[in-house]
């Protein structure tokens, strides 16, 4: 059932998208030859007014395939022969309604559950954030320069950028109608650490952190951590129970791991390591939104998934995110399955909102990575056109075909890849 559910959000998510290029190629007067939903073989076919509309084996997706888009061809009716900004707003709509779909969806949730306001619900006592005058029920509106609309825009800028030990925490807040800016250093919160991470709900590594001890002890990822200190873990819960009991110092641990049937010991000396806290707590919770709040707290949850998906780029462009941190189709299915099934004990209604919640981040996101000018994609074609808009003559068609092609078999090799890391994973 979840990946039913999965498949059904993606292939909607898409499908609109395909609707925006369809919609203005009619508007436009250009042919469109089939819509279709899914991929693969044709199930189901019926041709109206020109247009095949089909139901295809494979549910992932749609198309839209308009005549001419991929030739010279002038004729009438073919995509070319549209004005260059009948061409534009033709190309330009499938990332538009995507967007115009994820504020849909977000409208509805807001109505359904409301928005999480950044109130401010604990501050602890003494911190440098309590001597420098935040206090409870205080909303937070800007922090360290990123504009903070909702509770989880805070926790979205400590996971995209690292906050060190020593670092200046700049905030502004709003009490009873007035507006205050802060500046405290946060207190260290110091542990001592090895460097390994387990897989989910098992003492089986899945990484070792650069720069840490375990890094040099001989541990790989796959092995299985057996005992500390001559202390044996038969689950991930002993093992936290016996850290929360016995925290980690800056002195030597012998520590065994299973590897294909055998054990081996290591010793390692575990390395301080220094975690800002901030001080304070900001609210995730819901707050009922009525009127036009919804509308306007809709545009800013579609406004954060947005905003979120740009700075993610900005961190895979920078290096900071690696190709190992994309997902594709398969990953997505995936996530939105789990999403589903964690989603089941909490009652239908949030089922259902988890599940819009997913689509939203969905829509937003093809949107968004649609518009990049790569060759191939809806944003290298829009460069193309805008070029031809200024210079008042088309760029060389052959020429512009080739580039998309080799952008199209560069996107499909990241494809493959980022699907293989998906598989592995799943696996």
């Amino acid at each position: 059932m979840k990946f039913i559910i999965a498949i059904l959000i993606f292939s909607a998510v898409i499908l609109f998208h395909e609707l925006g290029h369809f919609l203005l190629a009619k508007k436009n007067g250009v042919g469109v030859i089939e819509f279709s939903l899914g991929m693969g073989p044709r199930l189901i076919s019926t041709v109206r007014g020109g247009t095949r509309y089909s139901v295809k084996l494979f549910p992932l997706g749609g198309s839209c395939m308009m005549q001419g888009e991929d030739s010279s061809d002038n004729e009438e009716g073919s995509f070319n022969s549209a004005s260059v900004w009948g061409r534009i707003s033709i190309i330009a709509a499938g990332p538009v309604f995507n967007f115009i779909l994820a504020l849909i969806f977000a409208v509805i949730i807001v109505a359904a559950v409301g928005y999480e306001p950044a109130v401010v619900l604990q501050v602890q006592e003494d911190s440098p954030a309590a001597q420098a005058g935040l206090q409870e029920g205080d909303l937070i509106t800007n922090f360290q320069g990123y504009s903070v609309d909702l509770g989880k825009d805070v926790y979205l800028y400590q996971t995209l950028y690292t906050i060190n030990s020593g670092d200046t925490v700049s905030l502004t807040y709003e009490r009873e109608g007035e507006e205050y800016e802060i500046s405290y250093v946060p207190e260290d919160y110091v542990r001592y650490l090895m460097g390994v991470t387990f897989e989910s709900g098992s003492l089986e590594v899945s990484s070792l952190s650069e720069g840490m001890p375990a890094m040099d002890s001989g541990i790989q990822p796959g092995d299985t951590l057996t005992s500390i200190n001559g202390t044996y873990f038969e689950s991930i819960e002993a093992y936290s129970e016996y850290i929360q009991e016995n925290p980690l110092q800056e002195k030597p641990v012998t520590v065994t791991y299973s590897r294909d049937g055998l054990e081996y010991e290591s010793v390692i000396t575990p390395k301080e390591y220094r975690v800002p806290m901030l001080g304070f707590s900001c609210n995730t919770a819901c707050v009922k939104a009525r009127g036009f709040d919804i509308i306007k707290y809709g545009l800013i949850e579609v406004k954060y998934f947005i905003r979120t998906t740009v700075q993610s780029l900005k961190q895979l462009i920078t290096g900071r995110f690696g190709i190992k941190d994309l997902s594709g189709p398969v990953g997505v299915v995936d996530v939105i399955g789990d999403t589903y099934e964690q989603s089941k004990s909490q009652g239908m209604l949030m089922v259902w909102m988890n599940m819009l919640n997913m689509a939203v981040l969905l829509s937003a996101n093809l949107g968004v990575m649609n518009l990049l000018p790569i060759p191939a994609l809806d944003g290298g074609r829009l460069v193309f056109l805008v070029i031809e808009a200024i210079r008042k003559k088309p760029v060389n068609r052959e020429a512009e075909g080739m580039i998309h092609f080799a952008g199209l078999m560069l996107l499909m090799l990241l494809m493959v890849v980022v699907m293989y890391q998906d598989i592995m994973k799943i696996l």
